[in-house]
């Protein structure tokens, strides 16, 4: 689950070279690229493309593991952010302040464990406490996505609301022959807004089903390893697409 990144700060003239500069100078940029890497490297894997006994298999696993392993590091304090959202937020009815409570609590839980978890797996702390951490991590991540969900099913239907109200304000001018570029702008800009909003819920549900799968160590039919590498690829570029229009 991602913070929403706010659609229109991307400058389209920008020169590429100084907006990768700017794209890879954030955490979250670099993440969602080994993320994207990772991913990748376990379709290769689960699809058995590569017989098992040959080198460049045992390499991609080793790569697919430490890559796994860095990207825990680019979690370390992360959980602070979560901290300030729900600190910030502004709650107008009992749901949303149940929704919020779940999706920033839940989140916030999950990179704090997640620190645990690395220092388990890197060495610091006794492995055989990792998968302790990790089951606690897949179910804090579970909650905070059941939480960042809700919410954004409850902004589609406001955003669906706001279209409704301008393309019928827009009918209304057409009708009198009154011009209305300006509706017709917010409309362009709600309807990117409504798109993103639609990826982001996307790449929640994808990220909710590697948290089930987490959880379940891989059993049952929905944690297949090719069913959740594509999920895993899915919510990576979804949300390296939202990262670089961030930039």
């Amino acid at each position: 689950m991602d913070v929403d990144l706010k659609l229109g700060t991307h400058n389209k003239d920008a020169d590429f070279l100084n907006h990768l500069e700017s794209y890879l100078a954030k955490r979250d940029g670099v993440d969602k690229l080994l993320k994207i890497s990772r991913y990748a490297t376990k379709i290769i894997l689960a699809s058995s493309l590569l017989p098992e006994t040959l080198t460049l298999n045992h390499r991609l696993k080793s790569f697919e593991s430490s890559v796994g392993l860095s990207r825990k590091a680019f979690r370390l304090g992360k959980f602070v952010q979560d901290i300030n959202s729900l600190r910030t937020s502004k709650f107008y009815s009992n749901q949303l302040i149940a929704l919020s409570l779940l999706a920033y609590l839940g989140e916030g839980t999950y990179y704090f464990v997640e620190q645990f978890v690395w220092l388990s797996k890197s060495g610091l702390i006794d492995a055989k406490y990792s998968r302790k951490f990790g089951r606690i991590s897949a179910w804090a991540e579970l909650i905070g996505y059941v939480g960042s969900i809700g919410l954004k099913i409850r902004d589609l239907r406001g955003i669906l609301e706001d279209e409704r109200c301008l393309v019928a304000s827009i009918d209304i001018s057409v009708m009198r022959e009154v011009k209305c570029e300006e509706e017709r702008e917010k409309l362009g800009k709600l309807r990117e807004t409504k798109l993103l909003k639609k990826l982001s819920l996307v790449q929640d549900m994808a990220d909710g089903l590697m948290a089930v799968a987490d959880i379940r160590d891989g059993k049952g039919r929905l944690s297949a390893p090719i069913l959740i590498s594509l999920a895993g690829l899915l919510s990576a570029i979804i949300s390296t697409h939202k990262n670089w229009l961030s930039c």
